[in-house]
């Protein structure tokens, strides 16, 4: 059975690919810590929705990863790694947004519902927030790194969602100020830059 997707990893990233084989990929959040050759992925993510979207589809594309070490420091008022366990631990609902995220825009639009089930079902969590102790990382990474059994299905390349259009046209009409930069629709569930004036 096939274990990677062809031309794997799916998107590109800020991130390192080591052995495709490895059944840990390490997220680092907002902290730069020198990678190890023993992962399958090591990366960095500062946000919590393309950051948050890419893990997703690079991971569940790869069924050799099953363990995701999230280690580092957050980035502040996104909390990529929150929102990353959050996704896993309970979904998304019907506009998108990251059940019990507390980033400042925790939407996904391009990654579907099932894509997000695959990766609940595939992914166990290692939340080690905060860790920034390259030392302890590698113990982590390297009692993870063989454990535990492929992902019995196939490799799932995610189909990027077509982006949900704005349903309306003067960034004023929004009814929820998020920042300076970006307003909500509620009701549809879209979150828009304002424009310069």
């Amino acid at each position: 059975m096939k274990t990677v997707a062809e031309g794997w990893p799916i998107v590109k990233g800020d991130y390192m690919v080591g052995d495709p084989r490895s059944r840990i990929a390490v997220i680092t959040l907002a902290s730069q810590i020198n990678p190890s050759p023993e992962v399958a992925l090591w990366g960095s993510s500062k946000t919590e929705n393309l950051g948050v979207e890419k893990i997703i589809v690079n991971v569940i594309s790869n069924c050799n990863i099953r363990y995701i070490l999230v280690c580092g420091m957050e980035s502040r008022g996104h909390l990529a790694g929150h929102s990353l366990i959050a996704i896993h631990e309970n979904g998304i609902d019907e506009t998108g947004r990251i059940i019990g995220s507390e980033g400042a825009i925790p939407f996904i639009e391009n990654v579907s519902k099932a894509a997000v089930k695959r990766f609940q079902q595939q992914i166990v969590i290692l939340d080690r927030i905060g860790l920034t102790d390259p030392e302890k990382i590698t113990e982590i990474v390297r009692r993870y790194k063989d454990r535990g059994e492929v992902y019995p299905d196939q490799p799932l390349v995610a189909i990027s969602q077509k982006k949900r259009q704005p349903t309306f046209t003067d960034s004023l009409s929004g009814d929820i100020i998020i920042s300076e930069e970006f307003i909500m629709d509620a009701a549809a569930g879209v979150v828009c830059p304002t424009k310069d004036f």
